[in-house]
């Protein structure tokens, strides 16, 4: 599946294009609308965007995860050289000092994550701030051109601004058309 990014300047433009890539056999459910005002898009009952795409916070936990994990197998390694507790420490305490480091780094990373927004979304601030709508389109290969064409022809207004794979790549930029 692909995520196919417009960009619309009118609320009006996306409840139609709403319309139009549900004749066009697309559900709701694969139809997302952004916009930093929610309320005209909760009112012509459009589906928005998630927590999920609007914030980074996938990205954050798992790098707060990666760096728990780090810092829990050399605090590990230290307390089974250093033997601070003068007797033997069975391998459990060992697998939960990984264990906790690792949840601790994915809880703070998720906490800083939803403070931020989403880094593939951050190309399109300026819009967004400006008051334009997003639009994210997921279809599968099949239904690509498809889509791309019925805009085209039917939307001349919303411009085509990104294309992007649906496998999440936390660490991967998105770029604009």
């Amino acid at each position: 599946m692909k995520c196919i990014y417009f960009v619309t300047s009118t609320l009006e433009s996306s409840s139609n294009i709403s319309d139009d890539l549900h004749d066009a056999g697309i559900a709701d459910w694969f139809i997302h609308f952004l916009n930093k005002d929610d309320s005209g898009i909760k009112r012509r009952k459009l589906h928005s965007s998630n927590y999920l795409e609007q914030l980074d916070l996938l990205r954050y936990g798992l790098l707060g995860a990666i760096l728990g994990f780090v810092t829990g197998l050399v605090l590990a390694l230290t307390v089974a050289q250093v033997k601070p507790f003068g007797y033997e420490v069975s391998t459990f305490v060992f697998y939960a000092i990984v264990v906790v480091a690792t949840l601790f780094g994915m809880w703070e990373g998720g906490l800083i994550g939803v403070a931020s927004e989403n880094k593939k979304l951050s190309v399109f601030h300026d819009d967004l701030e400006a008051g334009k709508y997003l639009i994210m389109i997921y279809v599968r290969a099949a239904m690509e051109d498809k889509v791309k064409s019925m805009m085209a022809a039917r939307h001349p207004e919303a411009q085509l601004a990104a294309m992007d794979s649906l496998f999440y790549n936390p660490f991967a930029a998105l770029k604009r058309l």
